[in-house]
C-alpha cells in the first residue's frame, strides 16, 4: 500500500529554496514520494512566512495544481492538538507540529517528510514513533 505523505514547513522550504541546506535531500524525496502531499493550514502559514515573496509563486502553484492538500480541520481535533502541545511544552511543540502529529494518527499509512528532528521525540497515539523521513 502506498504511503500517504505528510509534509512540514521545513521540507517545503527546503524543496522550494535552492539555497536551503537540505534542498538536494528534499528534491530527492519529492521524486520518491508521489503527490498529492498532505499538510495543515498551520504548516502552510509557517511556510509562506519563512519563504516570503521569493517562494510565493512556487508554493501557490503547488496548491493550485493539487500537489499540496490541506485536509486537516483544527476545530475537529482542537483538544487533542492542544493536549499534544501541552505534553511537549518543554520541546517546545509548535501548533504546526502538533497538527501534523495528529494527522499521523488519523491518516492511513502516513509518512512525514520533515527536516525537524523533534519528530523523533514526539509520539503518536501516546507511544508510537512518528513514521518520518529526515535528512541524514
Amino acid at each position: 500500500m502506498a504511503a500517504n505523505t505528510l509534509v512540514d514547513a521545513g521540507f517545503l522550504v527546503a524543496l522550494i529554496s535552492r539555497r536551503d541546506i537540505h534542498h538536494k535531500w528534499a528534491a530527492a524525496q519529492s521524486a520518491e514520494y508521489a503527490v498529492p502531499w498532505l499538510t495543515c493550514e498551520a504548516v502552510l502559514s509557517e511556510t509562506f512566512h519563512l519563504l516570503g515573496q521569493s517562494g510565493l509563486a512556487s508554493l501557490t502553484a503547488m496548491m493550485r495544481r493539487g500537489a499540496l492538500l490541506s485536509p486537516f480541520v483544527f476545530a475537529e481535533d482542537k483538544e487533542l492538538v492542544l493536549a499534544l502541545m501541552q505534553k511537549y511544552a518543554e520541546v517546545p511543540m509548535s501548533l504546526a507540529d502538533a497538527c501534523l502529529v495528529r494527522m499521523t494518527e488519523t491518516t492511513a499509512n502516513p509518512v512525514l517528510l520533515s527536516t525537524d528532528t523533534d519528530f523523533r521525540t514526539y509520539r503518536r497515539h501516546g507511544r508510537q514513533v512518528i513514521p518520518c523521513v529526515l535528512p541524514g
